[in-house]
Parts: C-alpha cells; structure tokens; sequence
C-alpha cells in the first residue's frame, strides 16, 4: 500500500507569547519572556508565584457569556486556535466531505480548573451534593475536540490522546497516520492545556518540579543553564490543519510543510525522571527518523523538550549527541520553553508550530536566559543561545516528552515541489 503524503495547511494558537501565530512568531524571533507573577489566584502561601499566563485573553470575544461558563479554559482555547488554524487553512466547510475530517487532540490534564473549583466548593458546603450539571462535561480531557468537531460539523475521528506532556505531539503522529493510511482528508489536531490553577502549582510544588525563582520571573526558565532549577508551568494551545497533499493541492492551498515523521518509545524507568542516559529518547528520535526514511545527517533543527529541569535538559542533549554523532554540532538545537514556559499536554503542538515557522521564516528562535555554562553539556553543541540564529532549514525535529516515560518526535521538511 502507498502511504499518501501529509502537509500542514493551517495554524492557530494562543500562547503566553502571543494570542495569534503572528504574535507567537513576533515573541519567538524576539526572545520574549511569557513569564510573570500569577494573577489567576493569591499565590502568597505558594513556593512558585509565577507562571507563563496567556495574557489579554477575553472569552467574551470569542464565546457569548452562557457558552463560556459550559467551557474550561483549556476547551475555549482549543476553540480559539483551532478556529484560527481551520480559517488560515482557508476550508471550505460547505463542500468538503466531513465525514473525512476529523480532529485529534492532546490534553495532559484537561479541566483541572472545573475539577478544583467543584471539589473546593463540595468541601465548603454543607456535605450536600450540589455539583454543576456542566462539571463533568467540562473537565473531561476528550470535550475538546468534542466540541471542535461539533461547532463544525466534522464526522471524522474524533478523540483525545493522553500522555502527559507528550500528549498533542502524539495527537499529531496519530493524525498523521490516519491521513497517510487513506482514512482522512483532513484532520484538525494540537493540544491545548489550562493547569496554571491552585491544584496545578501546588501539585508540581509538591513534586520540586518547579522553578522558585520569586525574585526574577522572567529569567526562570532557563534550558541548559548550570543555574536552572525547574520548569516554568505554561499554559495555551496550539492547532495544526494536517491535510492529504493531493487534496491540499487539488483545493490550492497554501502548505507550510510536509510531516515526514513520527516516532514514539518509552523510558520505562521512573514515573516522572528521565533516564539518565537518555535511551528512551535516543531510540524515539530513530524511530522518527527511520519513519521518515532520514538519516541523522538529513536533520538541521531540533526544538527539544527542553524543560529547564537539572535532569532532562542534560539526558536529552546525551541523547541527540548518540544519534548524531558529529553531525549534531552542526545542528541548531534550541528550547522555546524558555519562553513560553512548560504548556504540559500543548506543549508538543505550540512547539511544532515553532519549527514550522522556524523553516517557514529560515530563522531559528533562540533559547533565552542562558548565562552559566553547565559542565554536564558538551559546549560544542549549538543551543541557539540568547539571539535568534538564520538559517536554511529543510528538515525540522521537534521533541516532546511526558511524565510516565511517554516519548514522542515528529518531522518537518520544507516542501519541495
């Protein structure tokens, strides 16, 4: 059987750095910080008192005041970028099949806010059950491209992938897969995540995942830094129209680039560390690669997970290093986590759009807030430190990892005909 090829027609998103891809893109070339102290709740008896917020967001710009209160903020902004990625895709929803449309989504967490605010107010109460009829449907992980696939009429498949913070980057893969097999035209896919809540914080607090850096928000997340202590919690979405080629063409649409491919392995080894030597990872950007039928030599970026924790940063440059060999000193490799901060299950896909872009504009964004050169990373990698680096990039990776050990990897190359 001949595999179909799959392109990227459309992108959305909404993220700390910008509330559209224009901003985002603005936000990325430029370095911005989405990082700054919490305004969602009094954080005075927290040990982290910031986060990467989406700022100047209004729900009554884009949902009636009835609508928004039956939506968690992770659901409304899955709405909001994939209405922006299905509009730049330029769909014509009247003629196409919708029954061959489809949308597969990523959320880590789902409605911890809806969760929070239901169980806070049971405990507060009287003992009598009194819950929102809208509770569960609200929190639910799968409502979101429940709802995507409502508001549009789309017939396809229809679920939502769950695997911690490698959850959309998975959306993405299945995506792929469904498109290249012959079983869809086109899917809507991405993540979206909304865990910058009091249970949110106080969890990752509790596990000392977190940066604490109180005194300097803005500088907290900081990837291969000797001085890093922890991820910053981010929150967002991000959406991608994933579109058989030759249906993208017949319509003439516009194509950002071809998805060549997906990989997925398995630490198998802690439920929230990586493997010190990074073999799970090692083998997921292989497999990536031997799906795409590349070589190592082929890569020319890779936006890694990147998270700023003292393990992984070092684990997953271990990793490119095995894969590489000599070849990974020629590569850009940057995190744009230090950023957007960490976006957990959204994470996968605002990253993907990232290299996306990167390939689109030949520009590669920086990883900022480097200043001490960490003894455990090989200087001879280029970390794309600080400034936004140009560059020809043909073939993009974009790594994406989850607590449980779950490993996900996709490749991006530039369309050449």
């Amino acid at each position: 059987m001949e595999l179909k090829r799959v392109v990227v027609t459309g992108l959305g998103a909404l993220t700390p750095i910008g509330n559209s891809i224009s901003e985002y893109w603005d936000g990325l070339k430029n370095g911005r910080s989405g990082c700054a102290p919490i305004t969602y709740f009094d954080t005075e008896k927290f040990k982290t008192k910031f986060a990467c917020e989406v700022k100047n967001y209004d729900p009554q710009l884009h949902f009636d005041r009835k609508e928004a209160r039956k939506l968690d903020r992770f659901a409304q902004y899955a709405l909001v970028s994939s209405d922006e990625a299905i509009a730049d895709a330029k769909v014509d929803l009247e003629h196409v099949d919708k029954f061959r449309v489809g949308v597969i989504w990523g959320a880590g967490i789902g409605g911890l806010e809806t969760f929070q605010n239901e169980v806070i107010n049971f405990a507060e109460g009287d003992g009598t059950p009194r819950f929102n009829p809208f509770f569960i449907p609200k929190m639910i992980a799968d409502i979101a491209p429940g709802n995507i696939s409502i508001k549009h009429g789309f017939m396809g498949p229809n679920y939502t992938t769950v695997s911690a913070c490698a959850s959309s980057a998975n959306s993405m893969i299945d995506a792929l897969n469904y498109i290249r097999l012959g079983y869809c035209d086109i899917i809507v896919t991405g993540g979206s995540e909304a865990a910058v809540t009091k249970a949110g914080m106080g969890g990752f607090n509790a596990m000392h995942a977190l940066s604490t850096r109180n005194d300097s928000p803005q500088t907290a997340s900081r990837p291969f830094d000797a001085t890093r202590d922890g991820f910053v919690l981010g929150e967002g979405a991000g959406a991608l129209i994933l579109e058989d080629y030759d249906h993208a063409k017949k319509r003439g649409a516009k194509i950002y680039a071809e998805v060549i491919g997906g990989g997925m392995s398995s630490d198998a080894y802690h439920m929230t560390a990586p493997h010190p030597d990074g073999i799970g990872v090692e083998r997921v950007m292989l497999n990536c690669l031997r799906d795409a039928g590349l070589t190592p030599e082929d890569v020319d970026a890779i936006n890694t997970h990147g998270t700023s924790t003292p393990l992984g940063d070092v684990a997953e440059l271990k990793a490119i290093t095995k894969v590489f060999g000599e070849h990974a000193k020629t590569i850009n490799i940057n995190s744009t986590k230090s950023m957007t901060g960490h976006l957990l299950g959204a994470a996968g896909a605002i990253e993907a759009i990232a290299s996306i872009l990167a390939m689109e504009h030949s520009c590669v964004p920086p990883t900022i807030n480097h200043s001490t050169v960490d003894e455990n990373i090989d200087p001879s990698l280029n970390l794309t430190l600080n400034k936004a680096q140009e560059r020809d990039i043909q073939i993009a990776m974009s790594n994406t990892f989850g607590f449980g050990g779950h490993n996900a990897c996709v490749l991006f190359k530039k369309l050449d005909d």
